[in-house]
């Protein structure tokens, strides 16, 4: 079975004393969550990434830690970038990888993206990859074949051990910071199509244990809806998860 991940992705926001802030808040709201049955992991901008670990460790809080990107290569003269081993020496768990932000405004490729997947992996972190489709692409009815070049172009040469243990979050462009959210009938659909592909290049047993999230305006209100779809496993979420309590009533959802 499929343990659901909710997973924060905080993108340029907080500092890392207000990360600080926001990681005891959301240990205190989540106070006897049972992180075996919903699995939680915050993603914070990589100068707070140290006070977090240290602080997930020294506490011993059980939350995953992850990082909004990566530079595909393990050092080099890349000013400005982050290496794979540089977040692994900070025990990251996760690392989002594609998010639309970074494909739209910073011009990432499938094949970047497929580079830093086959990194993550190699340097035994888990990739949340991201995929999904602008209002234009899916009012022309484009969502599907949109969201399969973006997936199997960022699982090339992947073997299926690898893509069981990778996730893949659906996240439709826009329902990112609009406010808009896709039914709960539109976001399964578009996962059950993912995970029908999944089975279609990697084999029935290899899509059935893949977890795959929705992303796009989560929220306290809307999470038991959209996480209660079959396919739907947990949420990749974007403003919500800067409030301690929200963030909480969304991982209270997902059981």
């Amino acid at each position: 079975m499929r343990r659901p991940l909710i997973a924060g992705n905080w993108k340029m926001y907080k500092t890392h004393l207000e990360a600080m802030t926001l990681v005891q808040q959301l240990a205190h709201e989540l106070a006897g969550h049972d992180f075996e049955r919903v699995e939680v992991a915050v993603c914070p901008p990589f100068t707070s990434l140290r006070t977090i670990q240290t602080l997930i460790d020294s506490d011993r809080y059980e939350f995953g830690l992850g990082a909004q990107n990566m530079h595909v290569d393990k050092e080099g003269a890349f000013t400005g970038e982050v290496s794979p081993s540089m977040l692994k020496a900070l025990d990251v768990d996760y690392v989002i990888l594609g998010h639309s932000e970074r494909r739209e405004l910073f011009g990432e490729t499938d094949e970047g993206v497929n580079a830093k997947v086959r990194a993550a992996f190699a340097t035994e972190m888990t990739p949340i990859m991201c995929v999904g489709e602008t209002e234009s692409e899916r009012e022309a009815g484009e969502t599907e074949p949109k969201v399969e070049r973006q997936v199997k172009a960022g699982l090339a040469g992947l073997k299926p051990d690898a893509v069981r243990k990778i996730v893949i979050a659906y996240e439709p462009i826009w329902a990112i910071g609009t406010g808009k959210t896709a039914t709960p009938q539109d976001a399964q659909g578009t996962i059950s199509f993912i995970r029908r592909l999944l089975g279609s290049d990697f084999g029935a047993e290899v899509a059935g244990d893949t977890r795959i999230l929705y992303g796009g305006s989560v929220k306290a209100g809307n999470a038991a809806s959209l996480l209660g779809q079959a396919d739907i496993d947990g949420a990749l979420v974007g403003g919500a998860s800067l409030d301690g309590g929200e963030f909480a009533a969304i991982v209270k959802a997902a059981k």
